[in-house]
Order: C-alpha cells, then structure tokens, then sequence
C-alpha cells in the first residue's frame, strides 16, 4: 500500500509500524529502502527473508542525526566525525565498529557497524518519529532503521514507491517520497582502520572525502585485510532481467551496423548520438553529466525490462571521478 509520505497520519502509521516490528518501505535521497528496526532481530529476519537476501550480507542503519551513532558504535575516529560534520545528513555511509549486543542482525554478525543520516524529508520525519518518547506511537523507542534497498536481492534498485510496490507487492506500507534525488545508492567509508578506506562508490567523490577529513581515502584493494562486508559490493549487483553489456560508442555503433534492420529486442543507453536501421531497437540518451545520469540510471534499467528487451547495450561511462558511482553500478550490473 502506497499512502503519501509528507502527511503526518502516514508518518505516524509508519513509526508504529515499525515500532510494532513490520517493515515499511522508505524514500531517501538516494534509493528507496525496506526498513525495519534495526535493534529487533526478528523484524529485521524480515528484511532477508522478503529480499532473499543471504542473512550474512550486512544492512546499513539508519538513524535521525549524529546523536544515534552513540547507540549503534562504540568509537568514532576523529576523521570519520569530521565526515559526519561535512556530509550529514546525506548520501554517506560510515563503517564504524559496533557496540557489543546491538544490532547483531542488522550487521551480519560482524563486528562493525554501517550508519547513515538520510537527508531526504521524509526519511527524517519518519527516524524522528520511531526515536520519539510518545506513547500514543506504541511499542520501544527505535534508534535506528535497517534499510537495504527496496528490491529482490542484486535487482535494480528503486527510486520511486511505485518501483517498490511492483517489487514487493501491495500488502507493504510504502511512504510515497517521489522520485529519489540521488538516484545512486550512498558512498559507504571504512572507518576501522585508522584511514579512510573506500568500499562503495557514491554521489560523494573521493576528492570531496579527502577535503573534509584531510585524507585521502584508500581503495580497498590496497588495504584488503579485514576488510568489512558491505552492502551493494558483491561482484554482481543492480542487475535488470535484459543482459547488459558495457561498449565505447564506436563499439555500440558497429555493433548496430552490423545488426542492420535484423536488431530486435535491443536497448541501447548512450551519451554519444547513435542510430539503428531497425525499429526493434529502443535508443534512449543517456545524460552527459554524472549527476544527471545517476539520479536516471535505475528507472532507465526498469524502463528497458518493462519494455521487453533481452539485451541493454550501455556506453562505457567515462574513467573521471565524477562517473565512479554510476561507472560502478554499470559494471556490476554488466558482471
């Protein structure tokens, strides 16, 4: 059930819910995600099971503002604060080491923590809410929120509540935010090395990490020891039902030369202008910036299964910092 996430009654109805132990589906700037109380096992038990998510894979925590990671970590390292003042509330994850006999569930088992302060009004509205003191909400206060993405495990993340509800089915109560901002799901930092280490790609850039906590983050390939699981890093990820294959443009265009009039059942996603001598090709342009094409990047995905194709072929993002988000999702939707 979708009801309108910007009408009080519906934030109500959602934090009960959720302070009840059922999930909920949640905008947030970046992707919609299937919430649960991250410090009831049970509910999030739920999340695995509605994804088919392997129950070893962590979820991030979602909490209403820097004052919740006092109930999800037991240390937060000077540079990783100085991320938390610079980036939140916003697309940003941190991996933080967790307090012992919390959120057990939510992590994995695994000694550490992934928390996040969504930026998107609802969201906060909604975190506010579970932490309220209220009575009338019913149930324990909720700290915190475990919200992977709304969606069958490594499918395409959604970006709006009708995305969500055509994935999950009408019986789960979705916040209707409208289309996500971001489109991308967080950067996410490995904070418990004593440097930043960067797992996952996002709208917030490696130089921008750099500039706020006066280090450059690592990539995990050259720290790989112990480094946490985390969520969207699996090798394949994002992944539409049509078999996407990453080209440069001059590949894409020879490659629809060659296929003539025959081409059927055939997306092409390209910055560069391309044509096709068949109408069983569906071109579609992608965007020229990043920003722009990370916020489209997912619905495009649906758009291509929705409109039955088999095969998507996409133009190789370009290998600038501004790309790595989207350049990252592509290839592990590719993988």
């Amino acid at each position: 059930m979708v009801v309108d996430g910007t009408l009080p009654a519906s934030i109500t109805a959602a934090a009960r819910a959720l302070r009840a132990g059922a999930l909920v589906g949640l905008p947030t700037e970046t992707v919609y995600g299937l919430a649960a109380d991250a410090g009831n096992d049970a509910a999030v038990a739920q999340i695995f099971a509605a994804k088919g998510r392997p129950s070893d894979h962590p979820l991030i925590v979602h909490v209403a503002d820097a004052s919740g990671i006092a109930h999800f970590a037991r240390e937060v390292p000077a540079f990783a604060q100085a991320l938390v003042d610079a980036f939140w509330p916003g697309p940003l994850t941190l991996i933080l080491p967790r307090l012992a006999g919390v959120a057990t569930a939510a992590t994995g088992g695994q000694g550490s923590v992934g928390l996040r302060c969504p930026a998107h009004p609802v969201a906060q509205a909604l975190l506010r809410a579970c932490a309220s003191s209220d009575p009338a909400l019913g149930g324990e206060p909720v700290w915190g929120v475990a919200a992977p993405s709304a969606n069958r495990f490594g499918r395409v993340s959604p970006t709006t509540a009708a995305h969500v509800q055509a994935e999950l089915g009408d019986a789960l109560l979705v916040l209707d935010g409208g289309a996500c901002a971001v489109g991308i799901e967080s950067t996410i930092i490995d904070c418990t090395r004593g440097v930043p280490v960067l797992l996952r790609p996002g709208a917030i850039t490696r130089d921008q990490i750099a500039a706020a906590c006066g280090l450059r983050p690592l990539s995990k390939e050259e720290l790989p020891a112990h480094t946490p699981r985390a969520s969207g890093t699996l090798l394949t990820h994002y992944a539409p039902s049509a078999k996407v294959r990453l080209m440069d443009a001059k590949a894409l265009q020879a490659g629809l030369d060659v296929l003539g009039s025959d081409a059927a059942h055939l997306a092409v996603y390209a910055r560069t202008g391309l044509h096709s001598a068949s109408s069983g090709v569906l071109l579609r342009r992608m965007p020229a910036d990043a920003a722009t094409a990370a916020t489209e990047l997912f619905a495009a995905l649906r758009s291509f299964d929705d409109a039955g194709v088999r095969l998507i072929w996409i133009e190789t993002p370009p290998d600038t910092p501004d790309w790595e988000g989207v350049r990252d999702r592509l290839q592990r939707a590719a993988a």
